[in-house]
């Protein structure tokens, strides 16, 4: 059997969909498993020993839907659910399932603070476009794969044997941990902070290092994000918002503290680790009356307050990085 996993974007989301990877792979026998991401999310993909070929999907590309066609698959998992993703599976037309975003019931929250959604996490409503194949969620939890040339870099970093990570940005601004808060943070740690984040986080990190009286590394913008997840492995802990890097440090089951702004995990996007749910701490403002204010993020408080960030206590963050 052959079968196609369509989930363009982003990190954390193309994580999430890796456990359905391996239960489809180790629950059909004979199966051959390919997947379609766009291209800057290939390392993510790239050394999962469970599928069997990568397609890169770009909107200009007017030439994928004929080499997906040409690939004759059975059955397509749509785990993005966009236009794009829908006009890949009317082309092929194959048989296809997809999940329930709960959109709606997400609007609502968002716009009257009605909360509808179910307690159910994401990855287990992806296992439900799984059911036509039988297949079933074995609940151990995210993968995510390095390659030896990563573990060799890793090696050349000369990390602390023991050190935090901070992971400094998110897409959006209203996910980010403020720096004047990071700086707090990372001055009552016990341990040297490793800052990992991307090229537009250089800048924060930097901010912090230069007020900060005690080792730290700044790697943003120097780490792939499969060398950061490797990075990320040999740390204490991690202190995270809401971003793609949260769900990787889940997939290597490591101990995390996660502070959410704008949006909530009550969206089902929290850490999964189901076999170890004690390895996370959430650390949210329940008393506003303003989140969530959006699904995904703002590049500003729309009430320009912010507070669901800046009402955080750095004493009790730093105690638990501490512990």
């Amino acid at each position: 059997m052959k079968i196609l996993f369509i989930r363009l974007s982003s990190i954390g989301d193309i994580v999430l969909t890796t456990p359905l990877i391996r239960c489809v792979y180790q629950q059909i026998d004979k199966v051959e498993i390919h997947y379609v991401c766009k291209e800057s999310f290939h390392e993510i993909l790239d050394a999962n020993p469970y599928i069997h070929k990568l397609h890169f999907f770009d909107k200009h590309d007017k030439l994928l839907k004929a080499v997906l066609k040409n690939e004759k698959f059975d059955y397509v998992i749509d785990l993005q659910r966009n236009r794009h993703s829908k006009a890949i599976c009317r082309y092929l037309k194959v048989d296809y399932a997809t999940f329930p975003k709960l959109n709606i019931k997400k609007w609502i929250f968002v716009n009257f603070k009605i909360n509808l959604m179910p307690f159910v996490h994401v990855v287990d409503r992806y296992f439900m476009a799984l059911e036509k194949l039988a297949v079933s969620n074995d609940h151990k939890g995210l993968d995510f794969f390095f390659s030896e040339e990563v573990r060799n870099k890793i090696d050349t970093l000369e990390l602390p044997e023991v050190f935090v990570s901070v992971a400094i940005g998110s897409k959006h601004k209203t996910k980010q941990i403020p720096k004047e808060k990071l700086l707090e943070i990372c001055s009552k740690t016990n341990y040297p902070c490793v800052f990992l984040g991307d090229k537009s986080d250089s800048l924060t990190a930097q901010y912090i290092q230069e007020h900060l009286r005690k080792p730290s590394y700044n790697l943003c913008g120097k780490l792939s994000v499969s060398e950061s997840a490797g990075c990320l492995q040999r740390a204490k802990v991690l202190l995270c918002g809401d971003t793609g890097l949260m769900h990787i440090a889940a997939a290597l089951s490591k101990n995390m503290i996660t502070v959410w702004g704008n949006t909530v995990p009550s969206f089902g996007m929290y850490p999964y680790i189901p076999e170890n749910p004690n390895k996370f701490i959430i650390i949210e403002n329940k008393t506003l009356f303003c989140r969530p204010c959006s699904k995904l993020g703002y590049k500003r408080c729309p009430l320009r307050h912010f507070k669901c960030m800046q009402t955080l206590s750095v004493d009790e963050v730093a105690d638990m990085l501490n512990r």
